[in-house]
């Protein structure tokens, strides 16, 4: 069950498409005003940055909290103590993210979702503190797995958060290591376990074909499609990844041949079936899945087949996708009003303008020196302005 009502989600939901639609220009300035009073909810939201401030912050409140009661009423030790503890605190958080969503109103608004990502990393810790001491660490590495997927499904589930998906699925890495220590039976079970939420994924999507679950379902689809193509390519699970890429080493010695070259055929297959299916649901992050995993598909070839890599392999690629982009563009462009099959090479919408900017301002605030250079101090080598008023510097160097 959700903790969002159904007729709240879709009122969100239209509120963004009135929004986007209005800074696009397709509705008037006073049939905008008309609808948004049609489209009033109690839910209090906010925008990204603010979100995302609100996130961080209550991330490092809930953290420091929990470590000063750990440093004061507890033993600073890896104990059963402090494993019962963190996983108490688990549940408070949990129970506190609940609380926000249903006496305060909150969506998307940063601090519920810290409060339940907290309980996420807590209930873990606690339950790798707690089998860490006894229990064997394949056990230790399966129970913080099982626990850490179930819980980010539920909360990914009730709340609507996508991400979380995400971390299910790292989440589930952990599990097929013990059962088996065969690396190959363990690509083959990690993708099973995403096929099955694919398929699972693709047939909840069928009966929500245009209300707000298709949106919720459709990064998890993506995230899934992506998973199933990682866990069968084998030159993109390696540690040693670049050496292996620009040897031309392949992994084959670490499987058998028949699993080696049957997975080759996979990752040429998987690329054309994710991009016919975002085609058709005109989706547009599955499409995006589908064009990097055929971007992946030709950059790995090589080192599956063995062949040695050079220096303008790069080049060749940056060539062949701007041909493959002007080819599509040009044919989109050369139909009837520019439109082929419902698809058009115009912007359309602003949609994912705000994604967009937050991540510019991300990167502006990880690394400003790449937007904005260093000043550079003057050099000491610089004979010039020590010329004298009137004279031009006649009686110094210059």
């Amino acid at each position: 069950m959700r903790i969002y009502s159904e007729s709240d989600e879709e009122t969100l939901r239209a509120r963004k498409l009135l929004k986007d639609w209005a800074h696009e220009g397709f509705l008037t300035r006073a049939q905008c005003v008309r609808m948004e009073q049609e489209t009033t909810s109690e839910l209090r939201t906010t925008n990204i940055f603010l979100r995302l401030v609100l996130l961080f912050f209550t991330l490092i409140v809930v953290g420091a909290v929990a470590l000063l009661f750990v440093l004061v009423f507890l033993k600073p030790s890896l104990d059963q103590t402090t494993s019962g503890f963190l996983v108490f605190f688990a549940a408070v958080c949990y129970a506190a993210s609940e609380v926000a969503v249903s006496q305060a109103r909150l969506y998307r608004y940063g601090i519920e979702e810290a409060l339940a990502l907290c309980s996420i990393g807590f209930l873990c810790v606690g339950l790798e503190i707690g089998f860490s001491s006894g229990g064997h660490y394949l056990t230790r590495d399966f129970m913080v797995g099982a626990a850490g997927a179930i819980a980010s499904l539920w909360i990914g589930h009730r709340f609507g958060f996508a991400y979380t998906f995400l971390a299910a699925m790292l989440f589930a890495l952990l599990l097929p290591g013990y059962w088996t220590s065969s690396h190959s039976a363990q690509h083959v079970i990690v993708a099973m376990f995403y096929t099955a939420g694919l398929g699972a994924i693709v047939a909840a999507r069928s009966r929500h074909r245009f209300d707000y679950l298709d949106d919720t379902y459709s990064p998890v689809e993506a995230f899934l499609w992506l998973g199933v193509y990682l866990a069968i390519n084998l030159q993109l699970s390696s540690l040693d990844l670049l050496e292996k890429w620009w040897r031309g080493i392949r992994t084959a010695t670490e499987f058998s041949r028949l699993f080696y070259w049957t997975t080759w055929v996979l990752i040429w297959c998987l690329p054309p079936i994710a991009l016919t299916r975002g085609a058709r649901r005109k989706d547009h992050l599955v499409l995006a899945v589908g064009a990097i995993t055929a971007v992946l598909t030709l950059v790995t070839n090589k080192p599956y087949l063995g062949w040695p890599r050079h220096t303008w392999d790069p080049m060749l690629l940056g060539i062949l996708l701007s041909g493959v982009a002007l080819v599509i563009r040009r044919w989109l462009a050369r139909g009837p009003d520019g439109i082929r099959n419902g698809f058009t090479a115009k912007r359309l919408s602003g949609r994912y303008k705000q994604l967009v900017d937050a991540g510019t301002t991300a990167f502006g605030v990880i690394a400003p020196e790449h937007i904005t250079p260093a000043s550079q101090s003057p050099s000491q080598e610089s004979r010039f302005g020590g010329g004298d008023s009137g004279g031009a510097g006649a009686s110094s160097d210059f």
